[in-house]
């Protein structure tokens, strides 16, 4: 069976932020099983335009969608601002569409509330991209899972949950990628 692409997504560009901590400890979690190849796909290392702004990074906009269209399936990292996701995630989400079709993501959050309304506005999102959203849900709190709030330091549970996620994210990959090929 062909290995699957998985794509992790880091949902925050901020300085200091805790995404790459968090999406590096879903990585290795998911390198243990030979179905798929995981990779780290950070936003902040695409240079995008906000879209609208007419700025001219055009290149960061190719770069963004030729790397989607290699991806079967998703694990999004999302932290909770202001209720919701980052302005740069969802820029990200909204300059690729075709790119996003018929894949399937599982979500990964993090934040006061375990990241949990942040996640609940990403599956709105996904799935007007047509994107397939697993059930589930990893939530980590910010004050019990991170060392005063920088250091990121799971309990040992979370690892079948997480794993629970990349079992159901590779499974509606596989199939999607049959409609995909359709």
């Amino acid at each position: 069976m062909e290995k699957l692409n998985i794509g992790i997504i880091l949902g925050s560009t901020r300085q200091g932020r805790l995404s790459p901590q968090v999406g590096n400890w879903v990585k290795e979690i998911g390198q243990q099983h030979d179905e798929a190849n995981y990779e780290i796909l950070d936003i902040a290392e695409y240079d995008l335009p906000f879209l609208g702004t007419g700025t001219g990074k055009k290149q960061g906009i190719i770069s963004w969608k030729t790397k989607l269209s290699g991806i079967d399936g998703f694990v999004f990292i999302v932290q909770e601002y202001n209720h919701s996701i980052t302005g740069a995630l969802k820029n990200a989400l909204d300059l690729a569409y075709e790119e996003w079709n018929n894949k399937a993501a599982g979500i990964v959050s993090y934040g006061s509330t375990g990241g949990a309304r942040a996640a609940e506005h990403l599956r709105g999102i996904l799935g007007e991209l047509s994107v397939a959203t697993v059930r589930a849900h990893p939530t980590f709190s910010i004050f019990t899972d991170f060392t005063k709030s920088k250091v990121f330091q799971p309990a040992d549970f979370h690892i079948n949950y997480v794993a629970e996620m990349l079992d159901q994210t590779l499974s509606w990959s596989r199939a999607l990628k049959i409609v995909r090929k359709s």
